[in-house]
């Protein structure tokens, strides 16, 4: 934790430091992840506010065939690459306060913009002003949350400890990955696809 008395740069310093110690991997190899997600959004075109606006309505199930499936492909994928010693991943503590206030906060801001973290950069690098907006408050807000967070964390509550799905199934952990991953690619296939029209349509059947 950092003391209270640190200054703001040197706090920014300390967690960029933070994350560079984590071992992400290489600048270039991010750069490639993030080129294949980004045309992977565009492709299935659930960057537009028609696609995220359709599935708060129930009206279009691109969004969640495509996030189950993602999910549950990644999870297998993941687990498999940890096993093998290329991953790894750090659990955050359960916290409810901080989970339903940031939720809550989450969901709004979504419903709102039409965007999520991972589709509003792919707006913004298509030249959407508006999604700068949100954007811009995103940072903003991150670096308050950044600056003052002994407050906050107030807010968030007691942790309940770490937990992963992974615990509960210490002589199975293999199978039950499996089946979660599986589970999860077959309610992708299962949900019926519905598509709304959306704002590049629009000018071909005018």
């Amino acid at each position: 934790m950092y003391d209270k008395d640190t200054g703001l740069i040197d706090r920014l310093l300390s967690m960029f430091q933070t994350v560079q110690d984590d071992g992400h991997g290489s600048v270039l190899l991010v750069f490639i992840i993030g080129m294949v997600f980004g045309s992977i959004i565009q492709y299935t075109k659930v960057h537009k506010f028609e696609k995220i606006a359709g599935f708060s309505m129930l009206k279009d199930t691109v969004v969640p065939k495509m996030l189950f499936l993602a999910i549950g492909l990644a999870s297998i994928g993941l687990f498999v690459l940890i096993q093998l010693g290329w991953a790894s991943y750090h659990v955050k503590p359960i916290m409810l306060g901080g989970l339903i206030i940031g939720g809550t906060i989450f969901g709004a801001s979504m419903a709102i913009f039409g965007k999520c973290p991972g589709t509003g950069p792919v707006s913004v690098a298509e030249g959407r002003i508006d999604i700068m907006v949100g954007a811009l408050g995103g940072v903003f807000g991150g670096l308050v949350f950044t600056v003052y967070y002994d407050e906050f964390k107030m807010l968030m509550g007691e942790s309940l400890g770490k937990s992963t799905l992974t615990g509960y199934f210490n002589d199975s952990q293999g199978i039950a990955v499996l089946i979660f991953g599986l589970a999860l690619v077959a309610i992708s296939i299962a949900i019926p696809l519905l598509e709304e029209i959306d704002e590049d349509d629009i000018g071909y059947q005018e």
